[in-house]
């Protein structure tokens, strides 16, 4: 398996792009559990690590709260919402042995988010696909740089594969 190089400023770079992608959707959360702060917290602790005001540590439990707010909500968009704050939250997670696994941590905020945009647009594909756009336009050097360095994805059978396939391979290519 390859080895990832990942410094703290990238992994702070890729934290931002992650609450980035995962805030866009957040409202889809809030209208359905207006009392829920999970996923807010979160997007709120990887924005303060990034800055450094958080260390890392604290992120894993903000991610695992925001995730079971996902599970709890009932709401396939406002799930899929959580699910991309929860997963901001474990982006920086990314360990130096390279797995899909860890890949997941860079990519699922924008996949999530995409995904809440597209259920909530009644599954209208081309909502999701204008959010994997937009995730890959905003995409930092830091964030590109990354990928590369993981196994390239598969398209898969799923929408969320997709999504991740397609990121994958846009992040890949020079800007």
């Amino acid at each position: 398996m390859p080895e990832v190089t990942i410094s703290e400023e990238d992994r702070r770079l890729l934290g931002l792009w992650a609450a980035d992608r995962a805030e866009r959707v957040l409202p889809l959360f809030e209208a359905r559990a207006p009392s829920d702060p999970r996923p807010r917290e979160a997007i709120d602790g990887i924005r303060a690590y990034a800055r450094g005001d958080l260390r890392k540590g604290p992120l894993r439990s903000l991610a695992l709260s925001a995730l079971a707010a996902a599970r709890e909500v009932g709401d396939p968009a406002a799930t899929a919402a959580a699910r991309a704050a929860g997963y901001s939250a474990a982006a920086p997670y990314i360990h130096a042995l390279c797995t899909p696994h860890q890949a997941k941590h860079a990519l699922a905020p924008a996949m999530y988010a995409a995904h809440a945009r597209e259920l909530a647009a009644g599954g209208d594909t081309g909502v999701g696909d204008d959010e994997i756009r937009r995730a890959i336009e905003h995409a930092p050097p830091a964030v590109r740089s990354i990928v590369r360095q993981m196994p390239a994805f598969s398209p898969g059978r799923s929408r969320l594969d997709a999504f991740r396939h397609r990121l994958d391979a846009a992040l890949r290519l020079a800007p």
